[in-house]
């Protein structure tokens, strides 16, 4: 297993205001027990992203996908009919599944498709206006103040 300690002391400088909240998210995020199954995570864009994962027998009902809280959860349970079947060798692992993906808060998923076994979930970083750098000029008490209440 790959483990990697976050030195959070750097937090403490009076440089990182407000990074609490991602400390806290990567404090209790989920962590996977095994690699199954095998996944691929793109840029396509500036602000673009593809989510690839292997899903090779599962269909569309056996998904279950959530997006709650910034973490998507992408959920396939397998239909068993196996003890139908006598395998002389079986290597396509087709077993129940649940994988979480942390996203940033402003990343929404725009179009899940599932086609030859890859199921694909489209993401995008939308950047709210409040969120998008702006001007501050200098002036008096009466430009920050409406500033502060756009």
């Amino acid at each position: 297993m790959n483990t990697r300690r976050i030195n959070t002391d750097m937090l403490n400088d009076p440089f990182f205001i407000g990074f609490d909240k991602m400390l806290n998210k990567l404090n209790t995020t989920y962590h996977q027990k095994d690699n199954y199954p095998p996944y691929n995570v793109l840029k396509t864009g500036e602000n673009t992203y593809l989510l690839e994962i292997a899903a090779a027998g599962f269909e569309e009902d056996n998904f279950d996908i959530e997006l709650h809280e910034g973490v998507l959860r992408i959920k396939a349970e397998a239909s068993h009919t196996d003890e139908l079947e006598q395998y002389l060798h079986k290597g396509i692992a087709m077993r129940s599944f649940e994988r979480r993906f942390t996203l940033a808060d402003t990343i929404e998923v725009n179009d899940v498709t599932l086609n030859q076994g890859m199921l694909r979930i489209r993401l995008e970083n939308v950047i709210p206006e409040s969120k998008k750098p702006k001007k501050i000029p200098i002036g008096g008490r009466s430009t920050i103040g409406q500033l502060l209440n756009e």
